[in-house]
């Protein structure tokens, strides 16, 4: 089994992830384990991991910009996205490739400058076309196949924050904000 830690990471993985400007991120399967919740009214139910939200929040620090591309659309995920300041959002896709590429047009990047995380086949458009691509273990082998970076942390459980820690190592910043957290 290969050690994928942050501290172990492959001088490959952390040379693709240097240029990193803007990390698309897919919710479910990712942000959260993938289970559906709903309540009786309908309204879809999500759990988060804080861990995951500390993550998002130290990418910002670092002049990462998280981009959220999700097919799905409720109040709670919604909220979430809006806690974490997350300023670009866009709920209810169907063609996640076409509002990526308008994210990187908008912003004057290419594909060479981004990541994105994502499980499933709606998200392969964007995986393949990035500079770093990853995805949480449990993802679908056609994405495990193909992506550069498998976390081993689970999808809901940290794999968002372990995505996190290793933009931030390969930009030279992890230890630099880890040890003003010290202070």
């Amino acid at each position: 089994m290969i050690d994928r830690t942050i501290n172990t990471l492959s001088d490959e993985i952390l040379q693709s992830a240097n240029s990193i400007k803007i990390f698309f991120l897919d919710v479910d399967g990712v942000f959260t384990d993938g289970s559906l919740y709903f309540n009786e009214d309908g309204e879809s139910l999500k759990k988060f991991n804080a861990l995951d939200g500390f993550g998002i929040n130290l990418l910002q620090q670092a002049d990462i910009e998280p981009v959220v591309i999700t097919g799905r659309n409720s109040k709670s995920l919604r909220n979430r996205l809006s806690e974490l300041k997350i300023k670009n959002s866009f709920y209810g896709v169907e063609n996640k490739l076409q509002v990526a590429e308008q994210c990187l047009q908008a912003k004057g990047l290419n594909w060479s400058q981004a990541a994105a995380m994502g499980d499933d086949w709606p998200d392969l458009q964007i995986l393949i076309r990035v500079q770093l691509s990853i995805s949480p273990p449990q993802a679908h082998k056609e994405l495990l196949n193909r992506v550069n970076y498998v976390c081993t942390a689970q999808a809901g459980r940290g794999a968002v924050r372990e995505a996190c820690d290793l933009l931030l190592k390969a930009k030279g910043k992890y230890t630099k904000i880890l040890n003003q957290m010290l202070l």
